[in-house]
């Protein structure tokens, strides 16, 4: 799997010794030099990790974490700083990082930060929202527009995976795995529990449905009013 990333960090020098060390590593960088504009690419591109110097201009990292999460972004984001008390990187897993690096650090054990989070989303997201479709990760709870959906564990783990992929075709095996990990049930399974949560989509009136992809698997699409 190819891995991007994206460096926001305002020392030119800094910036420039870890995008050509990435790139020997295969690894596509893009760099921005202040918040603002780190926040302007994440629109544009797909990331598997974001690299966030703390001390930012124009928006500081703390504040660029934090509207991602607000705004169900769950990109690994790893927080480069010449901090390193114990409340400083409270602060930074309060906003939402999920790791630390403490500057001057070694350019190898960044390396290793970046392959470890590429393969994972962000734990550090309580909500993901699509349209008026919300998802509690921290009570395993969702509510379409206030109202309660009735989800059984399996269902709403079929849900979070959907939405984390939201209008992006997902195989039936990436959802299986999603759910059930290495034991695996028959496919009719699979089947049965679609259907189970298309019909709490349906009874709370959602202007959202999951749809078939012939031949590959599943994809939750927003539907016209």
């Amino acid at each position: 799997m190819s891995i991007n990333v994206l460096l926001v960090e305002d020392d030119i020098d800094l910036a420039a010794t870890v995008v050509d060390y990435l790139e020997l590593e295969s690894i596509r960088c893009d760099h921005a030099a202040n918040g603002v504009h780190g926040l302007a690419l994440i629109d544009q591109n797909d990331y598997q990790v974001i690299l966030l110097d703390l001390n930012l201009p124009r928006l500081d990292g703390l504040s660029v974490c934090k509207k991602l999460r607000e705004n169900s972004d769950d990109t690994p984001i790893l927080m480069l700083t010449a901090r390193d008390t114990i409340s400083d990187k409270i602060a930074g897993f309060d906003a939402g990082t999920d790791d630390y690096l403490v500057k001057p650090f070694e350019i190898d054990e960044l390396l290793i930060r970046v392959k470890a989070l590429s393969k994972r989303r962000s734990g550090q997201l309580p909500t993901l929202s699509v349209g008026a479709l919300q998802l509690q990760l921290a009570n395993k709870s969702a509510n379409y527009d206030g109202q309660p959906l009735k989800l059984t564990p399996i269902t709403f783990k079929l849900l979070e995976k959907l939405m984390r992929d939201a209008s992006k075709p997902v195989t039936r095996s990436e959802l299986m795995a999603a759910v059930w990990g290495d034991e695996q049930p028959d496919s009719n399974s699979l089947k049965v529990h679609i259907h189970n949560l298309r019909k709490q989509l349906e009874l709370v009136g959602a202007s959202l449905s999951v749809d078939t992809v012939t031949g590959f698997g599943f994809v939750l699409n927003r539907t016209l009013a």
